[in-house]
């Protein structure tokens, strides 16, 4: 499948293309894919998509810039930087990957960068939030609308790689972190459906409409539990069962769970409220869903979203659904490298990988 990938959304310099927007690249996209070349032992890809990344996202020097987060054409034409702020999902991935990677294929380089993004992101992103504590900002800019209050994601926040920054970077922020982790999932009245965006004041956590961005049209008026909040649940599914305050975490959420009783796919967006207003979520979807339903023993229904999965198989191509659609595809990656053992995450959020 990673081969497939590559053959379809990444260009030879080492950018995936998002061909769904506009050929854009992001951040988020040269992570998971330096994440995917590891598991693969895929060395090639992985030095390509470091250097296009630190050229392009980060001026050259990603010692001294975490990335920009949107990489695409302007409206003159130009293809350049659409945005110059980072993206802490894309960044805590990286950073983590980077450490993995250099243990795993003995290059210090690559840890040594690691761990120097890890400093960067605890300096740049991370802030002391009112009613959950110690977490990390979507962005090193924006997101804190007044004194009182912070908009955040709790899917910029995976457990097993915030373990893994933890043991990599010890005196960092990463155990607090954690620790303030059940505060941003626990939001009242979502019937334990994951958010998209909330805010953190001090009244608690609420879910929240999403941000504005530089590019958008109109903003959203509604929050919602869709493409950003499906990744809490995969997320939470990758992390070993020994993994501290995992438990408590999965029943923060059970409405995804829940749901899946009486229904053959996931939602593609609940309301603030945990009410159903889109019900026939991605291929990827499904995808995301499954290890967090192994974890939480809903065997029956990890096996309707597996044969969902398989069903939707390009016979041609390894990849899924029809279209093949980009973003499916990386939670497909995540999913099915983790169902068929290619990776694991241990306890202390150490990669385990097929491959000797």
């Amino acid at each position: 499948m990673w081969e497939a990938y590559t053959h379809r959304f990444l260009d030879d310099q080492g950018r995936v293309i998002d061909r769904s927007a506009g050929d854009r690249t992001t951040s988020e996209g040269e992570a998971y894919a330096m994440f995917f070349a590891l598991v693969d032992d895929d060395r090639a890809h992985f030095d390509k998509l470091l250097d296009w990344t630190q050229a392009n996202l980060a001026s050259g020097d990603l010692t001294a810039h975490l990335p920009a987060w949107s990489w695409g054409k302007t409206d003159s034409g130009d293809w350049k930087a659409l945005d110059g702020n980072s993206a802490a999902d894309a960044d805590v991935w990286m950073a983590y990957t980077l450490v993995e990677a250099g243990r795993l294929w003995h290059e210090p380089r690559y840890e040594s960068l690691g761990r120097l993004m890890a400093a960067r992101i605890a300096k740049e992103e991370v802030v002391l939030a009112p009613g959950v504590g110690t977490t990390v900002a979507p962005g090193s800019k924006g997101f804190h609308p007044d004194d009182d209050r912070y908009i955040l994601n709790p899917s910029y926040l995976p457990l097993p790689v915030l373990e893994g920054l933890s043991h990599a970077d010890p005196h960092g922020p990463w155990g607090a972190v954690i620790a303030s982790l059940p505060a941003l999932l626990s939001q009242a009245g979502t019937r334990g459906f994951a958010m998209d965006w909330v805010v953190a004041g001090p009244n608690g956590v609420q879910p929240a409409p999403p941000p504005v961005e530089p590019s958008a049209g109109k903003r959203e008026t509604q929050a919602a539990g869709s493409y950003d909040a499906i990744r809490v649940y995969l997320w939470l599914g990758l992390a070993d069962p020994g993994t501290s305050g995992l438990k408590e975490l999965l029943s923060a959420v059970p409405g995804m769970a829940a749901y899946l009783k009486g229904a053959v796919t996931p939602p593609l967006e609940v309301d603030g409220q945990g009410n159903v207003v889109r019900a026939e979520g991605p291929i990827g979807f499904s995808a995301a869903v499954i290890p967090y339903l192994m974890a939480v023993h809903a065997k029956a229904q990890a096996r309707t979203q597996m044969d969902r999965l398989e069903a939707t198989r390009d016979p041609g191509g390894s990849l899924y659904g029809h279209p093949v659609e980009y973003y499916d595809q990386n939670l497909a990656l995540f999913s099915t490298g983790w169902s068929e053992q290619r990776y694991r995450f241990d306890a202390d959020g150490r990669l385990h990988v097929k491959w000797k």
